[in-house]
């Protein structure tokens, strides 16, 4: 199984930044493809970047050009840097792995979610 453990989010007011986190553990032996996902009340989920172990990303055009998500190998651990916050961009947002796990192949993974909230 694999674990994930999110942090960083908070309340910001629009035009800020945030920096999320999400560390994952296991018994992993790899993980191709990290994501960050992210549910507004009301809305359904939706993919907010994506990030390869050879560090190809990919992101929704509502977030282009102000996150940024990067990723550390040897930690397992993905982030998301959040620019220039818009009211919009209040959801809880969550990490999603494809992982490779020692003796059970790959599967996906969720993280708890963590609130993001862009008020004045």
């Amino acid at each position: 199984q694999v674990q994930l453990v999110e942090s960083g989010g908070g309340l910001v007011q629009p035009g800020g930044s945030l920096r999320l986190s999400c560390a994952a553990s296991g018994r992993i032996f790899s993980i191709p493809v990290m994501n960050w996902y992210r549910q507004a009340p009301g809305e359904q989920r939706e993919l907010v970047a994506s990030i390869t172990r050879d560090f190809s990303t990919n992101y929704a055009d509502s977030v282009k050009g102000r996150f940024t998500i990067s990723r550390d190998n040897a930690k397992n651990t993905v982030y998301l840097q959040m620019n220039s916050l818009k009211p919009e961009d209040t959801a809880v947002y969550y990490c999603n792995v494809r992982a490779v796990v020692l003796g059970r192949g790959s599967d996906n993974y969720w993280g708890q979610g963590t609130q993001v909230t862009v008020s004045s």
